[in-house]
C-alpha cells in the first residue's frame, strides 16, 4: 500500500495550520497546501489533485461548504464531510441533530417575524439569547435581558434585512459558573477538555476567556461523542454548558480552533487530527 498524501484547503496559514503542517512534516506524509484564495475548480471535470484526503481549514464557512460539496462529489475523501460542515456551520441544523439524537441541549425556539421572535423570547423568559444561525467567535450574540433591549435588537435585525437575520433564533440563558467546557471529539474518541472562563458571558478564547484542563469523565466523554455523531462525525470541537440540571450541548464546531487547548491540556491534538486524516486516506487505497 502507498502511502497517503494529505491535502490541506486553508485560507491562510495561522497558528493552528502551522501546528498540523509541522506534525506532518515531522511524520514525513506527502502535503499539498490547496489555497482557497487561488483556488478555480472546474466543475465539468474532475481534476486530479494528487491528494488522497483533503484536510479543511478554510476560515469562511461558504469556502469550506462549497469546496466540500465538489470534492465530495468527485469522490475525493475529505475531513471533515460536506454534511458535518453544513450542520455544523448553522445553528438550527445542529440543534434539530441534538434533539433528534436526545441529546440535551438549551431550550431553543424559532421564529420569522420581529413579533413572533418576541414572543418566543418572552416565552422563554428574561435573559435569552439571540444568534445569528451562521457565524463564529461570539459575534453578533446578543443577550435581552428585558422587552425593551429585546424590542431593540429584533428591529435592529429586521432592518439589516439580510436573509439570515430575517430568521430569529431564540435560547434560553443558561447562567454558567462563569466559564462553559469545550471539548475535542476525533473519531470515537473524546482526546481532550478545557474550561473556558471568563469575566463575559460569552466564553470564547478568541474574546480572552482563560483556557484551563477540564478532567474528560466517562460523562462528558460519552456526551460530546454522541454530540459529533449526531452531526456527521470527524474531526469537531463540541461546546457543553454546565447547567443546574446537568451537561447541555450548546454548539458543535468543525473546523475547530485548538491553539489554547495543547499547552493546557497535554495532548497532542494537532497529532491526533492528523492521524485521524491518515485513517480516512488509508480506507481508499
Amino acid at each position: 500500500m502507498s502511502e497517503p498524501t494529505v491535502g490541506v484547503l486553508l485560507s491562510r496559514v495561522r497558528v493552528e495550520e502551522k501546528l498540523l503542517l509541522e506534525e506532518l512534516e515531522r511524520r514525513g506524509v506527502a502535503t499539498k497546501i490547496i489555497d482557497d484564495r487561488e483556488l478555480v475548480l472546474r466543475l465539468e471535470t474532475k481534476p486530479d489533485l494528487g491528494v488522497d484526503v483533503v484536510l479543511e481549514r478554510c476560515i469562511q464557512h461558504s469556502r469550506a461548504l462549497y469546496a466540500l460539496a465538489v470534492l465530495e462529489t468527485w469522490g475525493i475523501p475529505t475531513v471533515n464531510t460536506y454534511e458535518v460542515a453544513d450542520i455544523c456551520g448553522n445553528k438550527l441544523l445542529t440543534t434539530m441533530r441534538l434533539i433528534r439524537d436526545g441529546i440535551p441541549s438549551p431550550r431553543t425556539r424559532l421564529a420569522f417575524t420581529p413579533e413572533s421572535a418576541l414572543a418566543a423570547v418572552e416565552e422563554l423568559g428574561y435573559p435569552a439569547v439571540l444568534k445569528p444561525l451562521v457565524g463564529s467567535w461570539g459575534r453578533l450574540i446578543s443577550r435581552v435581558n428585558d422587552r425593551d433591549a429585546a424590542e431593540s435588537i429584533l428591529e435592529h435585525k429586521d432592518v439589516l434585512g439580510t436573509y439570515m437575520h430575517s430568521i430569529y433564533y431564540v435560547q434560553e440563558y443558561v447562567a454558567k459558573p462563569g466559564r462553559d467546557i469545550r471539548a475535542f471529539v476525533v473519531g470515537d474518541e473524546c482526546i481532550a477538555a478545557i474550561y473556558r472562563s471568563s469575566d463575559h458571558w460569552i466564553t470564547n478564547t478568541a474574546r480572552g476567556a482563560r483556557a484551563t484542563k477540564c478532567e474528560v469523565t466517562p460523562a462528558l466523554a460519552e456526551l460530546c461523542v454522541r454530540a459529533a455523531k449526531a452531526v456527521g462525525g470527524g474531526v469537531v470541537a463540541v461546546d457543553v454548558l454546565e447547567a443546574p440540571e446537568g451537561l447541555l450541548v450548546n454548539e458543535v464546531n468543525y473546523t475547530m480552533e485548538f491553539r489554547n487547548s495543547i499547552d493546557a491540556t497535554g495532548v497532542n491534538i494537532p497529532g491526533k487530527v492528523v492521524d485521524h486524516a491518515l485513517s480516512v486516506a488509508k480506507k481508499r487505497l
